[in-house]
């Protein structure tokens, strides 16, 4: 028997291989337009991201391998152009030579896959512009990021490869935008709730989405420079279009092949309509293994579960059982930034939509033991039959392993597999792998409760539709956590709970439901029989409360700490500070500010006077999540409360009259005395400036403590001439120099500004040494106080920096809580103060010192 296989990545390949096996004497020809075979096609989202880094590693088999492997004719270069079914003939163009070329066969197979669909819109040809299906199109998207030093990306599809493209684009570096047209990511793929969260999640991550948005034009001459699309424009200096594939099947028009959508349809031994005529893999239309329906699934695992079972058809060994392809279940699984999504069977909108009496429920559980290193979660919907408990359908989303929680499923699919028959399921348990009782089967409890009515619940989809509409929010929660909502403690419920009318509507609200559902259990014992759980709870969902809800005043201070100090025409939002170390950022830096003031707060960001961003409106519940996104891109919160706060500093050494490179410096102050001493209580807040010339532009002495850098002339009197005309005398701003007996003299009221170095032309002022003067005790607000300047000026830098330590530990020693260090220094007398700042005895106590219970209160309300 004579085989034809047009087609040579996945299906082809896969026919090819088995076909051989179960019969040697079968001539087997396969023909494939393109140079490689056998390719990873799903790998090449990581290459483009470097986890696989050179472009064999994509390619399984060589045409040279794989014939010489299985024995079939490996020809490359040769594209379908036609077919005669009548005839048994095909017709190939050979792209080298252009010539047409017809192969002969008694079977032959139809394994072409599907390509990039490439929207239609302007400019999708420019350089830059990419899609995403072979090796060629990851190698040169990859090589052209890297040779152009690129920096912002623009994705066009939400769907796997374009959510897989853009994570891999963002861990090189660069700053990524997608673009869907649909109103949710993975549409078709995943319910709407499920989708949200995902989308949420990578919002979080830093990958901006835009939904319900058209690209309309890429723009740019020799290279892209942006999109332009129904939200605005986008800059970027890469496009990757990944919406979507179409299967590969023009040639096949006018041969009366029966297509669909330009998939071929096929029956359970993938036979086209046409004699001897078989379809396999992304470009045939097979069946949905639940309902029978008909259903394209372009995926690589189906394609060779497809190629292979077609296989076993035409060689005839069906091994004592008719063979036939039973369907697909649609399963998938997908790789985004710290988390992983996967699913199987029918959603709940298919379900609803092929007459299913659809119930489902939505369990957040734990993905393996609590306390084990690394645990997570699983955010699992089963979507099951009412009547039968007949599983449909799972989709599950967590940072681990929820391929197993997805393979569980599709065993159970495969098998029409009801609740119950999980139910005592023994799965493997271990700390380091799952919980005693498997999360699969925690989630089918769940169901199960609903079902038999021991839970009363909302789903995360009814809630986001409204369902919840004129229910009180309670929050069910360990210990309160939900701002303005009251807290019932579920451990304290033996009766009427005070507040609580047994008709109220009551939401019961926890972290994830399932302490939600232990209070609904007790208070339904005690009459109250108007409750609902919200499955997920404050985990998944996105709560909405009646009004802006009242922040205690508790949690107003705690959270102040961190750096949140409460705008006052609001009952719940923030205004969050970002130490900017001197007000000196990065690009990277600057963006993750502005993504963080998108997600979480307004949108809006100001600068404070001590060069402190502030992201300006955020809601209470949303501190801690900002804090963390913060602290990926390597920023902090705080400069708030009784403590040493955060340096400001001048432009320094970018300024003309700089005379020290103040960012430098202050940085290292930042590192040794913000951040080394965040724990360290003082008696009121500890304000340090830096100030690169006497100029004073940042105010050294207003502040706590206050340095300015000094350039000390290191003068010659040897080559003083003593000139009638000075030019040294002419130029000192402070008239500190002056020509006496015949020499220049400086007096005390020289300030070190360095403007007469290099001045004299006889050298008497041609070097200078680099020094600091420090001032203490002052201070800016309602009382002013202006700092006085220790007498000696300080050439050494870990000199000057002890003695910023000295003034700390004084402070914090001797200082009185609530009173600032202008009063220390006025109470206890500048001479004294200077004396022990220039001895070392305060650091011979800062052990004793920083260890002692002191001002645990402090005085600083801001």
């Amino acid at each position: 028997m004579n085989v034809v296989i047009v087609g040579g990545v996945a299906a082809g390949t896969k026919t090819a291989a088995k076909l051989k096996r179960e019969d040697r004497s079968i001539n087997v020809t396969l023909i494939t337009k393109d140079r490689d075979i056998s390719y990873a096609g799903c790998g090449l989202p990581y290459y483009v991201g470097g986890l696989i880094e050179t472009e064999e590693e994509l390619v399984v088999n060589t045409p040279q391998k794989f014939a010489a492997l299985t024995g079939a004719d490996v020809i490359t270069g040769m594209e379908a152009t036609g077919l005669d079914a009548q005839a048994k003939v095909l017709t190939a163009k050979n792209l080298d030579t252009g010539a047409e070329e017809e192969f002969s066969y008694d079977k032959l197979v139809i394994a072409t896959g599907a390509s990039a669909a490439v929207p239609p819109i302007p400019g999708i040809h420019i350089p830059g512009v990419f899609k995403m299906r072979t090796p060629e199109d990851a190698v040169t998207a990859r090589d052209y990021a890297q040779k152009h030093n690129v920096k912002q990306a623009v994705v066009i599809g939400a769907g796997f490869i374009g959510l897989e493209v853009a994570e891999n684009l963002q861990k090189q570096g660069l700053s990524v935008t997608v673009l869907e047209f649909a109103d949710q990511v993975m549409p078709g793929v995943f319910d709407f709730e499920m989708a949200d969260f995902i989308y949420r999640h990578l919002e979080k991550k830093g990958i901006r989405v835009y939904l319900s948005t058209k690209a309309e034009e890429i723009l740019g001459g020799g290279s892209v420079t942006g999109v332009k699309s129904s939200a605005g424009e986008f800059s970027c200096g890469i496009v990757i279009a990944a919406a979507g594939v179409r299967p590969n099947t023009a040639f096949l028009n006018g041969t009366g092949m029966e297509m669909v959508k330009g998939t071929i349809v096929v029956n359970g031994q993938m036979e086209t309509n046409l004699p001897d005529v078989y379809a396999a893999g992304d470009c045939a239309m097979v069946k949905n293994r639940l309902t029978g329906a008909p259903q394209w699934s372009p995926m690589g695992s189906s394609a060779n579960l497809e190629g292979r079972t077609l296989a076993q058809i035409l060689s005839g060994k069906d091994h004592g059982e008719p063979k036939a392809y039973p369907g697909v279940l649609g399963t998938s699984v997908v790789k985004l930034p710290d988390l992983n999504c996967g699913r199987t069977g029918l959603t709940e909108a298919q379900a609803r939509e092929l007459g299913y009496n659809a119930v489902c429920a939505v369990a957040v559980t734990d993905d393996k033991a609590h306390y084990y290193p690394d645990a997570a979660f699983f955010a699992t919907k089963l979507i099951a039959e009412q009547e039968t408990h007949k599983l449909l359908g799972v989709q599950v989303l967590g940072p681990g392993a929820v391929d197993k929680m997805i393979d569980i499923a599709v065993t159970g699919l495969n098998m029409d597999a009801r609740l119950e028959d999980f139910e005592n399921a023994d799965y493997a348990y271990a700390p380091p792998f799952s919980t005693a009782i498997h999360p699969f089967v925690q989630a089918v409890y769940v169901l199960q409760n609903k079902l038999n009515g021991a839970l009363k619940s909302f789903t995360p989809a009814e809630y986001m539709r409204g369902a919840a509409e004129g229910y009180r929010v309670i929050d069910a929660s360990g210990v309160p956590a939900i701002p303005g909502v009251k807290f019932v403690d579920l451990t304290k419920v033996n009766g009427e709970v005070e507040g609580l009318n047994k008709d109220d509507k009551l939401l019961l609200v926890c972290a994830r439901g399932k302490r939600a559902y232990f209070l609904q259990n007790r208070l339904r014992h005690f009459g109250y029989t108007n409750t609902k759980v919200l499955e997920g709870s404050t985990s998944f969902n996105v709560l909405k409360t009646d009004g802006e809800a009242e922040v205690s005043p508790e949690d107003v201070t705690r959270v102040k700490g961190l750096g949140f100090l409460r705008d006052k025409t609001t009952k719940n939002k923030f205004n969050c500070r970002v130490i900017t170390r001197n007000g000196k950022i990065s690009a990277e830096e600057s963006q993750a500010i502005a993504e963080a003031a998108k997600i979480y707060g307004s949108g809006e960001i100001t600068m404070t006077t001590r060069l402190t961003m502030e992201i300006q409106g955020v809601p209470y519940e949303n501190i801690e999540p900002l804090r963390e996104f913060l602290s990926r891109a390597g920023l902090e919160t705080g400069g708030t409360g009784s403590k040493v706060r955060p340096v400001v500093s001048c432009k320094g050494t970018t300024c003309q009259y700089g005379n020290i490179d103040t960012f430098a410096l202050s940085d290292e102050i930042h590192r040794r005395f913000y951040q080394g001493y965040r724990e360290v209580k003082l008696p009121h807040k500890f304000k340090i400036a830096v100030g690169g010339c006497p100029n004073n532009c940042v105010k050294p002495d207003l502040n706590d403590l206050g340095i300015v850098g000094a350039n000390v002339p290191q003068i010659d009197l040897e080559k003083c001439r003593g000139c009638k005309v000075c030019r040294v005398e002419n130029v000192c701003p402070m008239k500190a120099a002056a020509v006496t007996d015949g020499k220049i003299v400086l007096s005390e009221s020289c300030n070190n500004c360095g403007r007469c170095v290099k001045r004299c032309p006889f050298g008497a002022f041609d070097s200078a040494k680099t020094g600091y003067r420090v001032y203490i005790g002052g201070r800016w607000g309602k009382k002013i106080a202006r700092g006085q300047m220790l007498g000696k000026v300080f050439t050494n830098e870990e000199e000057l920096l002890s003695v910023v330590e000295k003034a700390i530990l004084l402070f914090r020693e001797q200082g009185i809580t609530g009173e600032r260090f202008s009063d220390t220094v006025a109470r206890l007398g500048f001479e004294t103060v200077e004396e022990q700042l220039l001895s070392d005895e305060l650091l011979q106590r800062k052990a004793e010192n920083i260890s002692a219970q002191k001002h645990l209160k402090g005085g600083a309300t801001c």
